[in-house]
């Protein structure tokens, strides 16, 4: 994981394309899920893996990759119903340069440009202000793993069609005074 001695100036999420992505989005879940969070023991892999669409946030340094350090999954449950799950954002990288919710963005827009109708997602609750703000609306409460969960649904207009999800969107970072300030005039 990042001890985060320097603070990349920006960050690319797309979608994986090389071994290396896919390895680091898989580190990432079990460097949260399993170490940090303890919902899974060992390893939060299951079968929408193998059909998944594994999207990532790799940072960048002297215009090259250099480590994923967010990541999320996609997967069609049944034509057109999509759902998104798995998100993760490397602990020294949460409150910079949006990436949880570029990977959100990316997640939905790629998704509804293979003909999404609906796109859904179990989000922990703890994450669902987020959600919320990102245009998103709980339809259940539920329970899994052991934590209380929301099912939500994304509001599908306000993520138009991303053709490129290879290339994906760019994020910059946001130092932690600005972020702080921003949140707290979202909050406000």
């Amino acid at each position: 994981m990042i001890a985060c001695d320097f603070l990349p100036c920006e960050f690319r999420v797309k979608w994986v394309e090389s071994a290396w992505e896919l390895a680091g989005a898989r580190a990432l879940r079990r460097a949260v899920f399993c170490a940090e969070q303890g919902l899974f023991d060992g390893d939060d892999r299951d079968a929408i893996d193998e059909r998944a669409q594994h999207l990532v946030a790799v940072s960048c340094i002297g215009g090259g990759y250099d480590e994923v350090v967010g990541t999320v999954r996609i997967h069609e449950a049944r034509p057109r119903v999509w759902w998104g799950s798995r998100l993760a954002v490397a602990a020294p990288f949460r409150s910079f340069g949006r990436i949880g919710a570029t990977l959100i963005r990316l997640a939905v827009s790629s998704a509804n440009t293979r003909g999404c109708d609906e796109f859904f997602a179990h989000v922990q609750s703890q994450n669902v202000a987020l959600f919320r703000r990102l245009h998103w609306h709980s339809v259940a409460e539920e329970t899994l793993h052991g934590r209380p969960h929301h099912r939500m649904r994304a509001e599908l207009d306000h993520y138009p069609p991303c053709p490129t999800p290879y290339a994906g969107f760019v994020t910059r970072t946001v130092p932690p005074s600005q972020a702080q300030a921003s949140l707290a005039r979202a909050v406000l």
